[in-house]
């Protein structure tokens, strides 16, 4: 199953990946803390719709983003599936079909990543409550969590746009409460010396 995974995404992603730095400029921080091999949940911030896109072009590995459902359902949702995206309804409590998608991705061995706060942040606040699907996934799969913090803007050539990827969490061994505590605190401080420029 996993060989036939994402084709698409595999054939275009080294030309987008060029095209997406030559254009938006990113300064990608701690890139080797994604691992070569092995799964992991990759898990940030979102602010906006092109953060997915970053976070792809930050390893050469196939990343199954959790993307909102009404993507697979549009006249485009034959792109979302072929490059290996987890349909998400963002209207429902639970997404279990998600979550055991997910979960499975990982147990192959898979990249998952996975914007906590389940919506773009249009307040003031630096980053919004998260939900636990990134943390249950963690714990459910033994995986590590790779955070991340997206700050700046998506202009041609911006000169602040950057993704920095703190260092892997093991949740594996408190409860799911405090991990998710430990994930939110690490993003919003990954943000917070981001934009001071640390």
């Amino acid at each position: 199953m996993k060989n036939n995974r994402a084709q698409l995404y595999k054939i275009l992603r080294p030309i987008f990946t060029v095209l997406f730095k030559a254009y938006y400029n990113p300064k990608i921080i701690n890139q080797e803390a994604i691992p070569k091999y092995g799964a992991a949940v990759i898990a940030g911030n979102h602010k906006h719709a092109l953060d997915p896109l970053l976070v792809d072009v930050c390893t050469k590995r196939v990343m199954h983003t959790l993307a909102k459902k009404e993507l697979h359902n549009g006249k485009f949702g034959w792109f979302y599936r072929a490059i290996g995206t987890i349909p998400v309804d963002l209207h429902a409590n639970r997404n279990k079909e998600a979550l055991n998608l997910a979960i499975q991705h990982l147990n192959e061995g898979c990249l998952i990543n996975v914007s906590p706060e389940a919506k773009r942040n249009y307040t003031q606040e630096i980053v919004l409550p998260f939900k636990f699907g990134a943390v249950a996934m963690a714990q459910r799969t033994k995986s590590k969590i790779i955070p991340y913090s997206i700050t700046g803007d998506y202009r041609f050539r911006s000169k602040n746009l950057k993704i920095t990827f703190g260092e892997p969490l093991d949740v594996t061994q408190i409860s799911i409460e405090e991990a998710n505590v430990v994930l939110f605190t690490t993003v919003k401080e990954l943000i917070i010396h981001a934009k001071k420029g640390i």
